[in-house]
């Protein structure tokens, strides 16, 4: 392969930035009507990546299709997923993008794991302090 087409193909595979990425997720979870869409910055806390974006679906059939919808919407940003996990049985499907992983879950799931939860501890709200805290 030439440099110049080595160069071409690493400008086609070139991600969006996160920013970029970040917004064409959640277009893609609205445009499906995603439920209770919540944004976590885990920067800092860990390296796999910037941005956890989790949403509900109504049902498995829902989950699968907002699934579908964001590899759909970060395809056309030219970001391909990593992997996609848990397609199968549509309660919990994973969609990592690189620095924004997508979790799509039915309600009851979402409730039992607790993903909110668990990347938020230790998170203060601002101009909270110990002694207000209890």
């Amino acid at each position: 392969m030439s440099p110049r087409s080595q160069s071409s193909v690493a400008a086609a595979r070139k991600p969006a930035d996160a920013h970029q990425l970040r917004k064409h997720v959640i277009d893609a979870l609205e445009e499906l009507k995603a439920k209770d869409i919540r944004e976590i910055d885990v920067r800092g806390k860990t390296s796999i990546a910037d941005l956890l974006v989790i949403a509900s679906g109504t049902s498995a059939r829902h989950v699968k299709s907002i699934a579908d919808e964001v590899v759909k919407f970060a395809k056309k940003a030219g970001v391909m997923p990593l992997g996609v996990e848990g397609e199968q049985e549509a309660e919990w499907v994973l969609v990592d993008l690189g620095d924004v992983i997508v979790h799509v879950m039915l309600p009851r799931i979402r409730e039992f794991y607790g993903l909110e939860r668990l990347w938020t501890v230790g998170d203060r709200e601002p101009g909270m302090d110990a002694a207000s805290a209890g």
